[in-house]
């Protein structure tokens, strides 16, 4: 327990789960620290489970969706609406379907709008992870009318926004930090994500890329245990082989590997150009002199007009993606999955539907890989391009170039089709298409909408500089140290001759151990005796640091305490110097000054420590 002085009385202060004070240094709480990763991911492994259970029933729910929307029938059995015999009346359904998705949002919640990511992502960037509970069973309701009535999207982008609202509901029942919360929310999507497509690994690094902004242990490991339940979950509730299953494609050579290092760039340029498309198409529907509520019949009734045209683009399509893979589609439809999906699809999540992003951009990158893989082989028939691997980096590098999640997008691939000698292609066509996004592209598809909203993401990861540098090194060795022979009267009359004169002193004894700190005012407040020596002004033990304890370490336990000023302390106490504020500034400002090319010096100017002793003033320099 720590003091701090308030006024004339002593306020204790807890600091559990904080760095705590040892004889010479803060130390960590290692072991309290691992047990709470290890509940956090006892809790993670529970909501993986629940998700799992939760996805299958939101698969049932789709597949009930459709039999009863385009067959007229109570059944779970997969079905899909390409095979529909409704002729024109199917123009209809998906507009019956975007009317219940804008009446349950009216009525029901607004947050079930939208695919699910962007929104996960402001909570946790803007409302401390908390989403609400009531998320949990209205997304996946909502979703499964609007897929299962013709929507075109996936089911993962429902199930990993309804994962990360039970993970979040979760996290405000129980007695946890904000951090930890956010790693049940992302443990919670993720999980979801790795249910649906049976790709922990993938799952890991799109938590790691879109929801953590982090790569830790203490987050890493809950969010992974997640991922693996869920995967279990999909291969004990799902089928165990791989979702999007294709024949073994071979490995590429230098010149194949060339052509699709082409291909990813061009897929780049188009993510770039269907992400300001999308949102230029929402921009237009906050025009409409209509209601929101409505916005989604709207939608539903361009997805009904283009799948009477085009019955492929209806509902989830993963069989076109499976299709595409193989290689067995001919131009004409990989044209209209590429042209007429994006104009169904773009136009439904502009109006405000509820439906996932993931299968919409992988059927469309694929369809487009396919078509430019066509025309490469066509022109270069020695190129040893094939059509199902341009389908696949098709999909990986239209999901980096449009998320920025590049790995992810990789590994991704891998997992749901198992073409592991695919990785040299996916690489160079997913770099590509990540490089021609990230030079065109402010924000992605996942961020600017919340970006719109002022909410800013992070974009690098890059080590923490508090966790990097030491005490030692931004230390201000320049101070005055208080000797605990000193009285008040002592110390009064010498402030009286200081014209600039700094708010707090450190008190040593005669061998320069560390006693504490007293603040400039203290001084002048009424005191009975001011021959009482300075010591009796010290309020409780002082917080102080070691001399190799980072800075991280540093501003906690200056916030802990409410200390404007840690003292440096090394064996035995022995007072080295003081850190500030303004040292922990310093740190940071040196630390740009190198990332701009300057060269700087991390240290601060040393000038040597002053000692006031009784009946003399600041001599003793050393």
């Amino acid at each position: 327990m720590i003091h701090r002085r308030s006024g004339d009385n002593s306020i204790p202060v807890s600091i559990s789960l904080q760095p705590t004070l040892e004889a010479e240094h803060i130390v960590q709480k290692p072991a309290s620290d691992k047990r709470r990763i290890v509940i956090i991911s006892l809790v993670a492994i529970a909501i993986a489970m629940g998700i799992s259970l939760i996805s299958k029933a939101l698969l049932y729910l789709i597949n009930l969706a459709t039999n009863v929307s385009f067959y007229g029938q109570l059944s779970i059995t997969p079905a899909s609406p390409a095979d529909n015999t409704l002729g024109a009346w199917v123009i209809l359904v998906p507009v019956v379907g975007g009317l219940i998705v804008g009446l349950m949002a009216l009525y029901g919640s607004k947050a079930i709008r939208g695919h699910g990511i962007p929104e996960a992502m402001e909570q946790i960037l803007t409302n401390d992870s908390k989403i609400k509970p009531a998320i949990t069973f209205l997304k996946p309701i909502s979703s499964a009318i609007a897929i299962g009535t013709g929507g075109p999207f996936g089911a993962e982008g429902p199930i990993i926004a309804t994962g990360g609202a039970l993970g979040s509901t979760i996290g405000q029942v129980l007695k946890i930090t904000h951090n930890e919360r956010k790693i049940l929310l992302a443990a919670g999507a993720t999980a979801g994500m790795s249910a649906i497509f049976g790709s922990p690994v993938a799952a890991i690094f799109l938590a790691i890329e879109l929801l953590l902004f982090e790569f830790s242990p203490g987050s890493l490991i809950p969010v992974a245990l997640a991922c693996v339940t869920g995967a279990a979950g999909h291969y004990m509730l799902f089928d165990s082989g791989y979702v999007f299953p294709s024949s073994t494609l071979s490995m590429p050579g230098n010149r194949a590997l060339l052509a699709y290092g082409v291909i990813g760039l061009g897929i780049g340029l188009l993510a770039v150009g269907i992400t300001k498309l999308v949102y230029a198409i929402e921009d237009t529907f906050e025009k409409l002199p209509i209601h929101w509520m409505w916005w989604p019949a709207i939608g539903g009734l361009v997805v009904g007009i283009v799948g009477y045209y085009a019955p492929r683009t209806l509902g989830v399509g993963y069989d076109n993606i499976s299709d595409m893979l193989s290689g067995h589609l001919s131009l004409t439809v990989l044209l209209s999955l590429c042209l007429l999906k994006f104009v169904s699809w773009s136009i439904a999540l502009a109006s405000g539907t509820s439906g996932g992003t993931l299968a919409p951009l992988l059927t469309i990158g694929g369809a487009a890989g396919a078509l430019v893989g066509s025309v490469i082989i066509h022109l270069f028939p020695d190129s040893g391009v094939s059509i199902p691997m341009s389908a696949l980096i098709g999909m990986a590098a239209m999901f980096a170039g449009a998320s920025r999640a590049f790995i992810t997008s990789i590994i991704f691939a891998i997992e749901t089709t198992g073409q592991s000698h695919a990785l040299p292609a996916l690489l160079v066509a997913c770099t590509g298409a990540y490089l021609i996004s990230f030079l065109l592209m402010k924000n992605t598809i996942m961020t600017e909408k919340i970006a719109r909203r002022g909410v800013k993401t992070p974009h690098s990861y890059r080590p923490d500089i508090l966790e990097e540098v030491t005490a030692r090194e931004v230390m201000n060795e320049a101070g005055i140290i208080l000797s605990e022979e000193n009285n008040v009267a002592q110390v009064r009359e010498w402030l009286a001759t200081e014209p600039e004169c700094p708010g707090y002193y450190a008190v040593a004894d005669s061998d320069n151990r560390f006693l504490g700190i007293i603040r400039t005012a203290d001084f002048f407040k009424h005191h009975p005796d001011v021959t009482m020596p300075v010591t009796e002004l010290i309020s409780g033990n002082a917080a102080s640091i070691g001399m190799n304890d980072t800075l991280k370490a540093a501003v906690e336990l200056m916030i802990a305490t409410d200390a404007d000023v840690l003292p440096v302390i090394s064996g035995n106490r022995h007072l080295t110097g003081m850190v500030t504020y303004a040292s922990i500034l310093s740190a940071y400002r040196i630390n740009q000054a190198k990332h701009r090319g300057y060269s700087s010096d991390i240290s601060v100017k040393r000038r040597g420590l002053k000692m006031l002793v009784r009946g003399k003033k600041l001599v003793n320099y050393r």
